[in-house]
Formats: C-alpha cells, sequence, structure tokens
C-alpha cells in the first residue's frame, strides 16, 4: 500500500501546483462537468446521484459548496486539508443504500471514488487539448501526480489509480468500454439538467430573462458537453451525434482557451465568475459589472412587456409550493431522508462543523424524519408525498423540528454566549457562492432564533435568510 505524507501532499500542492491554479480558472468548469456525465455512467455513482444528490434541484449550491471543498482541500495549510477530507469522509459514508433496482451502492466505495477522480484528471486534460493547450509529458506526469494525491488524501493511498501515466490509459479505456452504463443518472444530466437548470441569483428575479436565455444556452450546452465526451461512451450509452454539435464544442473550448490566454487574469478567475452570478457582490464594479447592469436593464425591459402572473389562489397553493421549493430537496416529488439529509449537509458544509456537532445535526434531523412518518406518511411507503403534507400541514412544527432547531442555534452560537450575533449569522446564511448576506445587525436570542426556524419550516412565514439556505 502506498502511503502519501502530510509533508509531501505539502510538497505537491505547493505554489507551483496545477491544480491550485486549476480550481481558480473559470475554464476548468466545462472539465467538471464533462467529468461528471462520466461519473454519473457508473452504476454505483449513478444510483448514488438519483437516490440522494441536489445537483439537479440546487446546481449553483452545489457548484459553490464543491467550489469551496476544492479550494479547501487544496489549502496550503495541511490542518485544514485534512479537516477537509474528514469532512468529505464522512458525508460519504453517510450516502448508501439500495437503488429501485435492487442494485447497492456506497459513496466509500474505493473504486467509484478513483473513478471521479480519473474522470476529472482525464476531462482536465481534455480541457487543455481542445483550448489548443496541450501539456507536455512533463506537465501530464505533474497532472496526475498531483490527482493521485488528492485521492490519497481521501482514501488515505492511491492504490486504486494505476501507479504510473502510462498504466492510466489502458485503464481509462477498460472502464469506458466495459463497466459504464447508461445509467438515469447519465440521462438527467443530459436531458433535464441542462433544460431545466434554475436561474443563478442574479437572475432569479428575472424569469423572464432567464427563461429566455435558457432556451438557448440548455440545449447549446448539452450538445457541447455531448460532443467532448469520448466517442465509443457515446456510443455505449447511446447520446446522439447531433449536426454541428462538435464544430460547436471545438468553438466553446477554444473559445475559452483564448479568453484565459489573452484576458486579464481578473476576468477568468474563477470568483470574477461567481461574482457575476451574484447580484450581491460590489454591485456595479469589477470586470463584469457592466454585465450585470446590462442583464438588469433587459430584466426592466421585459417586466415592462411581460404579463403578470396569475396571483390567484396562492395562499391555498403556498403548502404545495413550500413542499416545492424547500422540502423536496431531491427533486423526486416525494419527501423522504435523503431530503433531510440533503439539509443537515448543507448546513453542516456552510458552518464547516466537526464531527460531534455534525451528529447532533444529523440526529436531530433523524428524529424530524421519524415524526414526520409517524405523522404525515399515511399509507407508510416511507415517503411523504405533496398530498400527505399539505393535508396534514398545519400540525407542523413537530418535537423533532424543534429539537433541529434547537441544536442549528447551538452549532451557529460559535462562542456559546446563548446570543446569535451578526458575524455568526451571516456565516450561516452568506447567499449565493462566497458572498455575505449584509445588513443584518441584529442579535437572535434562542427564543427568537427557534421561533423564525419553526416558522420558515412549517411553512407559516416566508423568509429570505432561510430561502437562501434552503430553497
Amino acid at each position: 500500500m502506498t502511503q502519501t505524507t502530510a509533508e509531501e501532499i505539502v510538497d505537491i500542492f505547493g505554489p507551483d501546483s496545477m491544480l491550485r491554479r486549476l480550481v481558480n480558472d473559470a475554464r476548468w468548469g466545462l472539465a467538471v462537468t464533462r467529468a461528471t456525465v462520466l461519473e454519473a455512467a457508473h452504476p454505483q455513482i449513478g444510483t448514488a446521484l438519483i437516490e440522494n444528490s441536489t445537483f439537479v434541484t440546487h446546481p449553483w449550491r452545489r457548484l459553490r459548496n464543491t467550489l469551496a471543498s476544492m479550494q479547501r482541500i487544496l489549502d496550503p495549510d495541511h490542518h485544514v486539508r485534512n479537516r477537509e477530507a474528514a469532512r468529505l469522509n464522512r458525508l460519504h459514508a453517510r450516502i448508501s443504500g439500495t437503488g429501485p433496482q435492487g442494485r447497492r451502492y456506497d459513496a466509500t466505495d474505493s473504486e467509484a471514488r478513483a473513478w471521479v477522480v480519473a474522470t476529472l484528471f482525464e476531462s482536465t486534460v481534455t480541457m487543455y487539448r481542445l483550448s489548443g493547450e496541450s501539456l507536455d509529458g512533463a506537465a501530464l506526469e505533474q497532472l496526475y501526480a498531483e490527482f493521485r494525491t488528492f485521492l490519497a488524501l481521501l482514501e488515505g493511498n492511491s492504490d486504486q489509480l494505476p501507479a504510473t501515466l502510462q498504466e492510466f490509459w489502458p485503464y481509462y479505456d477498460d472502464m469506458i468500454d466495459h463497466h459504464l452504463e447508461s445509467t438515469e443518472a447519465v440521462r438527467v444530466i443530459v436531458y433535464r439538467l441542462f433544460a431545466n437548470v434554475p436561474a443563478p441569483p442574479l437572475l432569479r428575479n428575472h424569469p423572464a430573462v432567464w427563461a429566455a436565455g435558457r432556451a438557448v444556452a440548455g440545449p447549446m450546452a448539452a450538445a457541447i458537453t455531448i460532443a467532448s465526451l469520448p466517442e465509443s461512451f457515446c456510443r455505449r450509452v447511446a447520446l446522439p451525434d447531433l449536426p454541428g454539435a462538435r464544430a460547436l464544442m471545438h468553438g466553446a473550448y477554444l473559445t475559452a482557451g483564448f479568453a484565459t490566454r489573452l484576458l486579464p487574469n481578473s476576468w477568468v478567475h474563477v470568483s470574477s465568475f461567481m461574482s457575476l452570478l451574484d447580484p450581491d457582490h460590489a454591485s456595479g464594479s469589477g470586470p463584469w459589472g457592466t454585465v450585470r447592469r446590462k442583464a438588469g436593464q433587459a430584466a426592466a425591459m421585459l417586466r415592462l412587456i411581460t404579463p403578470a402572473p396569475d396571483k390567484i389562489n396562492q395562499a391555498t397553493r403556498s403548502a404545495d409550493q413550500f413542499f416545492a421549493e424547500v422540502l423536496d430537496q431531491t427533486g423526486d416529488g416525494y419527501l423522504a431522508w435523503p431530503d433531510l439529509a440533503a439539509m443537515a449537509r448543507e448546513i453542516a458544509t456552510r458552518l464547516d462543523l466537526d464531527e460531534q456537532d455534525e451528529e447532533r445535526l444529523y440526529n436531530a434531523y433523524a428524529a424530524w424524519w421519524r415524526d414526520l412518518q409517524t405523522n404525515l406518511d399515511t399509507d407508510g411507503d416511507g415517503r411523504v408525498t405533496r398530498q400527505e403534507y399539505a393535508a396534514a400541514a398545519a400540525s407542523l412544527p413537530s418535537p423533532g423540528l424543534v429539537k433541529v432547531a434547537d441544536v442549528l442555534f447551538d452549532v451557529t452560537d460559535v462562542d456559546d454566549d446563548q446570543t446569535i450575533d451578526a458575524q455568526e449569522y451571516q456565516k450561516l446564511f452568506r447567499t449565493a457562492f462566497h458572498r455575505d448576506l449584509t445588513g443584518r445587525a441584529d442579535n437572535y436570542s434562542r427564543s427568537a432564533f427557534v421561533r423564525q426556524f419553526l416558522s420558515f419550516m412549517s411553512g407559516q412565514q416566508h423568509s429570505i435568510a432561510y430561502n437562501s439556505l434552503l430553497s
């Protein structure tokens, strides 16, 4: 077994690390998206994504959390890296079960985790090549060594990936040709995610603008992603070869490559891309300030010519809307344990909880789930439908939900002074990506904090803060 020491990781993820540069390169999003499709074709990973992931209903939140996690993993301080690796391992240890076809999945499976790293490496190499920036032998060796070290940080070793770059390519081809399948997760990403991705924070209040843009950008993104995948893989999982898609794909990658090489770093840095999507990020300033202003002007124009939405029966649909927008985290139309686990996972990620506090939070959500099953699951099928929730929504909150509120207060109150101050409030309720929620100077007592949480989670009171966290 090959062990990697903390000192070796410090060295390989130092100032010259290729991965550390990539995580701040907005172009890498092309590689990550492509890799996600290849990951989803792995039977275990695909089943785990469908059963537990919120990547379809909350893609921007998933993007923000993935970025934050990668930056922690590649932090110069090995204590930060080790803490994040331990957190990811705890997160994955909670994701296991049996899919609809009786297939077992386990997010800690070492072979599946190695495939995730393998797809990221190969997709990164492909990104460079298609962007007109092929890597030489030394750079390829360095990049592969860094990805193997990344796996070792999570697994304790990198034995599941071939030891050398020469051995990697036969392994990769064998996985493509003999081990991947046309999973539901692949179909969801290709045919549903791109077509139905919700508006980013910048355009959340301008649905007409987003709908118009998505109608064009969605099919283009799907076509670019499919065309960039290995041809043998596309044949294996029956993805279409769309006319003109390869030319479009090459154009998109070359444009991204030229932008990276020619534009100032501030324009292509991932933080600039995030700020473009974040309406609260220094409005009007920075390299993308003009783009944000133009988007706002277009939205204002469309509001003038678009009829106002029908507000009839909004009150009678409130419970149903709350179910869809907040409770159904996985977007499968039902409320089940994976939905509540996703809420706990988001809060634990935001607050970067240690193992003890994380366990308390998950246990509280588990207690709430037992209450929901007892009180709302009228047919005993192990999940709650929208109709079951709407019929009994008035009976909430339950003792389990009160326990969640109490634990949430405890883990947010870092200094243990029985008050949520402005800094603690902002850490929990920061808005999209890395931007903090500003303008809150109030201190919350336990009773006030718990009361606000229960009012929101029972669907009785709208809250911008909790919407930013859970919806």
